[in-house]
């Protein structure tokens, strides 16, 4: 498979029954996210390309974040990062709701949301090579053995990946699990479509832009390491 082709049907299956939606209570507040803020904030999946120019009413780099969870990092992003556009995606109602709020009382208009599924959002909706990053923050680890094959992070979505970055354009991931993390670079340094930048067998040191999130210092607390990982993606 090139970096060009979607993934394969049955590859594609297999990847969305890997996510659970466990969505919690979503609050009065998140809810009513909804009907305050999707308009300017939500973009409805539709399965054609997106124009993401006309989407944001600006061309800039965009930013793809894959599972936001609370949206604590995305918000900390479009406000620091104000020269990039962000795409966040996330299944869960809640965490779309909160960052809706968050987004709408710092008055920021640099990230479009969907509330749906990233494999489909990426295949269908976000153009080849059309993307300057993609952030991955602490997918869901799986952590029993039986259960690895469902991890977000297998060769073939990273190659896919590799198809909707423009050469030179970064992947970043992080997580706080250490065979997970021995997972991710083994994975991604075997790919040739991406170069560790801090070379190969090597993690990153957290770069500017991630911060430490609640969900962070909840696992620094129980004792858990945090890894990240940088990738440029290579060709011309």
């Amino acid at each position: 498979m090139t970096p060009e082709e979607p993934i394969a049907e049955h590859d594609r299956q297999r990847r969305l029954r890997s996510f659970v939606l466990r969505q919690g209570r979503i609050t009065p507040a998140q809810a009513r996210a909804f009907d305050a803020h999707w308009a300017r904030y939500g973009l409805d999946y539709t399965g054609h390309t997106r124009d993401l120019d006309a989407a944001f009413g600006r061309r800039a780099p965009r930013v793809v974040e894959i599972g936001f969870g609370n949206g604590e990092q995305l918000l900390h992003a479009a406000a620091h990062e104000p020269d990039h556009d962000f795409i966040g995606i996330e299944v869960h109602r809640p965490g779309v709701g909160r960052l809706m709020n968050g987004l709408a009382a710092a008055g920021l208009d640099n990230v479009r949301l969907y509330n749906h599924d990233a494999v489909e959002v990426l295949e269908h909706e976000i153009a080849p090579a059309s993307l300057a990053q993609v952030r991955i923050y602490f997918p869901d680890p799986w952590p029993k053995k039986r259960h690895h094959k469902r991890r977000l992070i297998q060769p073939a979505f990273v190659e896919f990946l590799a198809g909707r970055v423009a050469p030179g354009g970064l992947l970043h991931l992080a997580t706080d699990w250490a065979d997970y993390a021995e997972q991710m670079l083994a994975t991604v340094d075997a790919s040739p479509s991406w170069s560790n930048r801090a070379g190969p067998g090597h993690y990153s040191p957290c770069p500017d832009w991630r911060i430490e999130t609640h969900f962070e210092r909840r696992g620094t607390r129980l004792g858990h390491g945090v890894w990240d990982l940088l990738y440029e993606r290579t060709g011309s």
